[in-house]
Formats: structure tokens, C-alpha cells, sequence
């Protein structure tokens, strides 16, 4: 029998799952809205529709492209659809969105969606109310398109309900009831609705809901102003139908606005004024009546902010000379710190789930994933950049929600390079080597909160030092952004000499106590019960198979492992692991600590390595007495430390953790033992040349839950003999099978244009994949990529990448597969 699941909200998300749920054979359901069912008066109730499918994220790209598909197939009594197809035009008024718009056709191509640059000429022949001297080009999208978002929730409530859903409105939720770590139901003025599953998809007012149940939702309601004008005579002799489009959707991103008709009047959003935050809680309950010109999500319009938009708005479109505003208000959406929606389920509250920061766009792209994740334990497209685990503890305060999701909003239509770092709030998080890295002149970039050395500026002066063969090529603009010719220093000093590496922001966890190897086991495709002492480096996948994230395992103790985490999502999944663990056998308990904070690592590497080390240890670090793959305790300069033998870009060395406190004197120690070797410090942008050079992985970037082990060149990483873990029959199924597509290497033929991800890669003419990380390899001279392509491209075949337009030849390089002891093995880089 299907669980009893309670949707708290009935807009455009909540009855999508509700729908969604009903397909995958769930309907017990209960959805439970405070406002009125016909018009509940959230976000979807004052939505304009717009559609746009293009998106840096392929994840909120294949969301809305699922959208558009199901409000094209929900269909009134009168046959007509929830969606508009009018397409969608961009607009460029200056060159740098002129040329941004040639890196979102790459967006676009790399996703599947059709998509065309085109002249001013064509831009009015497809838009003739523009005015020609103000558009340099433009992008057009044909299947985008204007979503009737309030009649798509009429249909889908009324199929459900035919399908057993129940509908209860005007009831507010006043609490979340739970037991033993559980939810077990949704508290309302008129009782509780008992409930296995509770789902928030309450838009804005999921920050209190949330609150219900102890979670803290990273997210901030802000309002946008949207006006309607008065008719216009050039709409008028189109003839829409009343609130009708024929005219693509506009986006002018320059100025932060975009257009849709309503009939013979325009629509028209604004971005461009100040942050307008919200407080949820303020507004009250929802009143029983909701009309279209009152409802809890529509705030009074603030006409001194919308004065440069009208101005701009009669400049890009004459015709709007002849009009007035007749109608604005400052409508009330969801921002969170990245943008991105937030879909999961509680870390402490077993079924307690959310699906928010949802915009129509990509309403029942969201609801399918939410409704699969549920049903059938897996979404089959990648979550990981909309999950609600992503944020570190840091990135919860309410100051920091509030800021930069104010960022966020104010930076909606910016163009953003994908090194773009926060200017505010820096310095949450800093290692215990941020003082002598400030000395040393770090290039800082912001990563979950953390400063992050790219390069360091002391390394400047040895650029004129490079041999030949290491000297950095000339850039374009875009990827000179965010880059240094220090970084070719870095990696050359790493390859001939040695240099040391800040890595303590990489997760990293103790598991203790008499359960903890059982817990691991489960959890990975790699053997760790092996004696104390050793590393095994594996996978963790999910119950298809599909990848969950790689992890470091390290058995200092019987019952105790130092365990590094390559995604945040894990880390709760080994929570709850454990927590049924220990329900099961109260002798089998594990403890999870994350020690992240607490603990300082340095990763210290190159072929000088052990000269360094020897001179600051008695502890024996040859080959003989440290083999690779292995931990020891040891002292550094009198400084007790966990010390592992492994390296992240392919070259001998260690990576030393010590306790936080004594960071800033391990750092000393080596880097003063170390200048006789040449040493140097090293950033983040050496060590993803490197580490591509090496043949590593990153999971987010390079692979996903959507992902197989071979497909992903992982299948090195899984144990033979083993069984039992967590996904282990199901890739036993996979046997035989050959992958539709695979992660290979390419490097670009010309030797010096480095591509930034996500580009396009083209065969014959046709896209066949996209790029996932790239980076130049000093150690070969050229750049290299990795790209997701169909299982048939072979080794020496060639290919194009699109960037910003062009296509640059590439060659597919020989495809390095990763194993156990992979972290050692240096002749991966002469394949490439």
C-alpha cells in the first residue's frame, strides 16, 4: 500500500507532484492549501508564465524542458493547452551581451535545446515593434513559451481528484507532527492530517513551514515588479485572444527586463530595482477570498522604482510612447543564495521533504524528480545542484541567506563568469594558513564559504624562469578572467620540484566505534575492512548503481576511519545509514563527526617531496616504510599528524592533517624546510590542471548520479569479489552492457584555446555531448577537456567544441581509466 504523503501547498508545484505521484500509482494524498483552491494567492497565482529553457545548469535546463512538455499536453475541455508556445528572443543592446549570447547558444546546444543566433534584421522580423537602432543581434529560442500557470493547477486538480487526491484549502499548517525522528503527520486549526510523507512545496512561506519542522530553508522572499500597461493599437491589430500572446516572450537582460502581451497590452518585469525583502510571517494568514488584484503575494506597487524601467522599456519599444502603466504591483517570489531551487528531505526529520524556490519555469520538472526520488528512490536527472544539502552550516545564518540572495536578485540578468566569486560576505571560512597565504599574495576565490588560494603573486617573479615548453599560451578575454600565467609556475614547480597545497576545505570525517566498518561497507564498492594502516580509495553508489560520490577511506584504528567526503549530499546519507544502523543493532552504532573545521591539511607534493619531509621526521616516509595507499601517525616538526600516501595530482608526496591550532606552525615548518628544494605554495588552479592531466574525476562537475561507474571510467574503483554494498546487484545487471555515453578526454588541436565547460562538442556536424571541466595542461602544452560523449567516439577521432560560436578542433585523447592505486600512477599523462 502507498504511503500517506501531505502536500502542503497547491500552486503550480504541489499539484504538479500531486499529479506526478498519481502516475508512479501513489494516491493516497492529501494536499493542503490556506488559501482558496481557485486562486490560492502564492507566487503561481501572479506569475507571468515566462519560459525560458536555457540555463548554465543542465539539471534546471532538462526541468524546464519537462515542463514545457507537460503543460503542452494538459489540455482544456476545449482542447487548448497550458502552454503558449510563442518561442523566446534575447535581445542585445551593448557587445558584451551580444557575445554572451553566443555561450548561452552553447548552453542551449549542449542540452538539446534549439536554439539560433541572429541578425538585428532578423530580430525585428521576428519582433517588428522593436526599435532597430537599440538591438545588435539577438537569440531565439522557438519552443519557449508563456505558461498558463493558473489554469495548468485548475487541470491538475481536477484530474487528481478523480484519481483519490483529496483537496483540502483555506487551512492554514500551524505545526509539523512528529515522533521518534519521524514525521507522522501536518497539524492544521482543524486537527492533524496523519502522514508518512510530508512534502513542502508552500513557495515563499516554506521558510516558516520549514521552521515547523526544525530544518532551516536557506531561502528569502523578494519582491519584482511587474506592471500591465493600457492597450496598446499595434496589439490591437495582431487580435490576440484576451491575455494571449503571438509575439515571442522578451528578455531585455541589459537593462533587467522582460516583456509579454496580455492581449492588446504589454506585461512587464522588472529586475533592476532595489532588493525588496520580505517576511513571510508578516503577511497573516491567507483571507478566504483571493482575487487577482488582492492576494497575499501581490504588495503595493512602488512606481519610483519602476521609473527608469518605463523609460528604458519606451526606448527599446516605441509603440509603449502611446501607453501608461495601468497596473503594477511588487509580486513576491523565492531567491536562495545560488539561485538554484531547494529539493531534499531533512537531515534530522525522517520524511519531512521540500520542494522549493521552485519557479514555474520549472515546476513539474521539479515535481517529476520529487516524485521518482519518492516512488522509486531515484530522480533520473542529477539533483545535486538544486539539493537542499548543499550549503554548508555557515551558509544557513539568516544574515548570510538574506545578503546574497539580495546578491542573487540583483545579479539575475548578469553576465557572470563561472569563476565569478562573491564580493560580500568573504572571509566566513579560512584556513589556518590564511595568514601566511595573505603574505604570500593568494588570489582568493570563494568556494562554500571558504577562501580558496587560485595562484599566489610571490610566484610571479619565476614566470620569467619557465622553460619553454612550460610557458602559458596567450588567452582570450573571457578565460583570462579569474587566471594568472603564475598558474603555469605552479604546476611546473609540482611536476619538477615540490609544492605545497592547502586542502582544508575538502570534507573530511572521523566514523567511529564498533559499527563503523559495517556502515562503510555498505556504503562502498571498495574492501576497507583491510588491516589498520591502509587507504582504499572507492565509489558510493546508489541502489541503480548510478554514482553517488568517490571517497577516501583511511583505518587508523579497528573501530575508527578518517574518511574524505567529494560531495556534501553523502554526508547526510551516511547520517541516516547510520542512524537505522544502530535502530537494527543497538552494538552496531557508528558515530559521524565532521572534523572539517577542526583540522588543518596541507598536501604536500613533487618530486622533492621526501627530501623535505626527511628533514623534518624521524618517521619513516620511504617508499618501503610509507607505501602508497597507506596512513600512518606521525610527528612533523614535533607536531602530531595523520599523515596518507596519496596524491591528487599524480606525483609523490602526502597529505598532512594536523589539529586547526597548529595549522599555522606545519605550514612554517615545511615551507622553511623546503627552500633548499625549491619549494613553493600552489593554488586551486594548478591543481585542476594537474589533477585533469592526472585523470581525476569530479563529482558534480565531471560525474553524477545519473552516471555508471563505466561510464564514467570508474570501474577500476569497484572490488571484484565484493557484495553486499549498496547498489551491488544492480551493477552485477550491468555486466556486458555498454554504456550509451562515456566520459572522455579530449585535447583542442590548436593547442592554446581553453574552454571553460559546458561548451557543446560537435561530430559530423551535429552536437553529440557537452564539456564537463577544462583546464590547460602544462605538463603537455595544451588544453585539455573532458566531455560526456556517445560510447561509438574512439580514441584519435575528432571533434569540434563550440566557444562562444566558433568551433575549435579537438582530438580525442586515450581514455584513462581510474583505479585504486590511481592516485600514485604518473604514466596516465603521457596518454594524453
Amino acid at each position: 500500500m502507498a504511503p500517506k504523503v501531505v502536500i502542503i501547498g497547491a500552486g503550480i508545484v504541489g499539484a504538479n507532484l500531486a499529479d506526478e505521484l498519481c502516475s508512479l500509482g501513489w494516491t493516497n494524498t492529501t494536499v493542503v492549501e490556506q488559501g482558496p483552491l481557485d486562486l490560492p494567492g502564492g507566487s503561481t497565482s501572479h506569475a507571468p508564465g515566462l519560459v525560458y529553457q536555457t540555463n548554465p545548469s543542465k539539471t534546471m535546463a532538462k526541468f524546464a524542458t519537462y515542463t514545457v512538455s507537460k503543460l503542452q499536453s494538459l489540455k482544456d475541455q476545449d482542447g487548448s493547452s497550458c502552454f503558449n508556445q510563442v518561442g523566446g528572443l534575447e535581445v542585445a543592446t551593448t557587445e558584451a551581451r551580444l557575445h554572451d549570447l553566443k555561450r548561452k547558444q552553447g548552453w542551449a546546444h549542449s542540452w538539446g535545446i534549439e536554439a539560433k543566433l541572429i541578425s538585428p534584421e532578423e530580430c525585428l522580423k521576428l519582433y517588428p515593434l522593436l526599435n532597430r537602432d537599440r538591438v545588435l543581434g539577438g537569440m531565439h529560442i522557438p519552443s519557449d513559451g508563456l505558461a498558463l500557470a493558473a489554469k495548468a493547477v485548475q487541470l491538475l486538480v481536477k484530474r487528481t481528484r478523480e484519481k483519490g487526491v483529496k483537496y483540502i484549502d483555506r487551512t492554514p499548517v500551524t505545526g509539523i507532527a512528529r515522533s521518534d525522528g519521524k514525521v507522522t503527520g501536518v497539524v492544521t486549526p482543524n486537527g492533524t492530517i496523519s502522514a508518512d510523507i510530508v512534502v513542502c512545496c508552500a513557495g515563499f512561506w516554506g521558510v516558516e513551514v520549514s521552521k515547523m519542522a526544525g530544518l532551516t530553508l536557506p531561502l528569502l522572499p523578494l519582491a519584482h515588479q511587474y506592471v500591465k500597461t493600457t492597450p496598446i493599437q499595434a496589439l490591437k491589430e495582431r487580435k490576440n485572444p484576451p491575455n494571449s500572446a503571438s509575439l515571442p516572450i522578451l528578455r531585455h537582460q541589459d537593462q533587467d527586463l522582460y516583456y509579454r502581451e496580455h492581449g492588446d497590452f504589454y506585461g512587464i518585469g522588472y529586475y533592476g530595482h532595489k532588493p525588496m525583502p520580505v517576511n513571510a510571517a508578516s503577511l497573516g494568514w491567507t483571507p478566504s477570498t483571493v482575487s487577482d488584484n488582492n492576494m497575499p503575494s501581490r504588495l503595493t506597487f512602488t512606481a519610483e522604482d519602476f521609473a527608469p524601467a518605463w523609460q528604458e522599456s519606451q526606448e527599446l519599444l516605441p509603440v509603449m510612447r502611446e501607453a501608461e502603466i495601468a497596473d503594477g504591483f511588487n509580486g513576491i517570489f523565492s531567491f536562495t543564495p545560488d539561485g538554484g531551487s531547494l529539493v531534499g528531505e531533512s537531515p534530522t526529520l525522517d520524511g519531512f521533504w521540500v520542494a522549493e524556490a521552485v519557479w514555474v519555469t520549472h515546476s513539474a520538472g521539479v515535481a517529476r524528480a520529487v516524485a521518482e526520488v519518492l516512488v522509486k528512490g531515484k530522480s533520473q536527472i542529477d539533483l545535486s545542484d538544486c539539493d537542499l544539502s548543499r550549503f554548508e552550516g555557515v551558509q544557513l545564518s539568516l544574515d548570510y541567506v538574506s545578503e546574497t540572495s539580495q546578491q542573487n536578485f540583483i545579479e539575475v540578468y548578469n553576465i557572470l563568469h563561472p569563476l565569478e566569486p562573491k564580493q560580500s560576505p568573504r572571509n566566513l571560512r579560512v584556513s589556518a594558513f590564511f595568514a601566511r597565504q595573505e603574505q604570500l599574495g593568494a588570489m582568493f576565490l570563494e568556494q562554500r564559504g571558504w577562501e580558496r588560494p587560485h595562484w599566489y603573486k610571490a610566484n610571479e617573479k619565476l614566470v620569467k624562469t619557465l622553460p619553454r615548453e612550460w610557458r602559458p599560451q596567450e588567452r582570450d578575454a573571457w578565460s583570462s578572467k579569474f587566471y594568472s600565467p603564475i598558474v603555469a609556475v605552479e604546476a611546473w614547480k609540482t611536476r619538477t620540484a615540490v609544492a605545497m597545497y592547502d586542502m582544508t576545505p575538502l570534507r573530511r570525517l572521523e566514523i567511529s566505534g564498533p559499527g563503523a566498518l559495517d556502515l562503510l561497507q555498505q556504503a562502498c564498492t571498495g574492501d576497507v575492512s583491510r588491516p589498520v594502516g591502509t587507504i582504499t580509495y572507492a565509489l558510493v553508489l546508489d541502489d541503480n548503481a548510478c554514482l553517488r560520490c568517490d571517497i577516501i577511506v583511511a583505518r587508523l584504528e579497528e573501530e575508527l576511519f578518517h574518511v574524505g567526503i567529494f560531495n556534501p549530499i553523502v554526508i547526510e546519507t551516511l547520517s541516516r545509514s547510520a542512524r537505522k544502523q544502530s535502530q537494527h543493532s543497538s552494538g552496531k552504532w557508528a558515530a559521524i563527526h565532521e572534523v572539517t573545521a577542526g583540522t588543518s591539511a596541507l598536501g604536500l607534493w613533487g618530486p622533492h617531496a621526501h627530501a623535505v619531509i626527511r628533514k623534518l621526521s624521524e618517521d619513516d616516509f620511504s617508499t618501503s616504510g610509507f607505501p602508497h595507499h597507506t596512513v600512518k601517525r606521525v610527528h612533523i616538526a614535533g607536531i602530531p599528524a595523520t599523515a596518507v600516501r596519496l596524491s591528487h595530482v599524480g606525483e609523490a608526496g602526502w597529505e598532512i592533517y594536523v589539529n586547526a591550532d597548529v595549522g599555522l606552525r606545519l605550514w612554517d615548518a615545511v615551507f622553511d624546510a623546503g627552500q633548499s628544494e625549491g619549494i613553493i605554495a600552489a593554488g586551486r588552479a594548478a591543481l585542476n590542471s594537474l589533477r585533469m592531466e592526472k585523470g581525476f574525476r569530479d563529482f558534480g562537475s565531471d560525474f553524477t548520479s545519473e552516471h555508471t561507474p563505466a561510464a564514467a571510467g570508474m570501474e577500476g574503483l569497484v572490488a571484484p569479489s565484493k557484495t553486499g554494498y549498496t547498489g551491488a546487484n544492480a551493477l552485477a545487471s550491468l555486466v556486458g552492457k555498454q554504456p550509451e555515453k562515456r566520459l572522455r578526454t579530449l585535447t583542442i588541436d590548436d593547442g592554446k584555446s581553453v574552454v571553460m565547460g559546458k561548451e557543446p562538442v560537435f561530430q559530423h556536424g551535429k552536437a553529440v555531448g557537452y564539456v564537463t571541466s577544462a583546464a590547460f595542461a602544462y605538463t603537455i602544452g595544451k588544453p585539455v577537456a573532458y566531455a560526456w560523449l556517445p560510447s561509438g567516439v574512439r580514441e584519435g577521432d575528432k571533434v569540434q567544441v563550440e566557444y562562444f560560436g566558433k568551433r575549435v578542433p579537438a582530438t580525442i585523447a586515450a581514455n584513462v581509466t581510474v583505479k585504486e592505486n590511481w592516485m600514485d600512477d604518473r604514466s596516465v599523462r603521457a596518454k594524453l
